[in-house]
């Protein structure tokens, strides 16, 4: 087992999007309703880079639109 930082997650960059894109794809007016939602939503996927208090968030395309399809949005 190890111990420390955990371990660097590889992906393809292209797969990535923020608040603006992710507010797209789940068809909301304004980027800032993505907070709104992780506020909202316990099962919000995580982003899977954040560079700290009021810096970039980016998630997997992939994870979102998963998460879309099962609220049915």
């Amino acid at each position: 087992m190890s111990r420390g930082r955990p371990k660097a997650q590889s992906v393809d960059i292209a797969q990535l999007v923020d608040s603006t894109d992710i507010a797209e794809v789940l068809g909301l007016k304004h980027r800032n309703s993505v907070s709104v939602y992780r506020k909202r939503y316990e099962d919000f996927p995580e982003p899977v880079l954040d560079k700290g208090a009021g810096r970039c968030l980016l998630w997997l395309r992939a994870d979102i639109e998963a998460w879309a399809r099962a609220r049915r949005l």
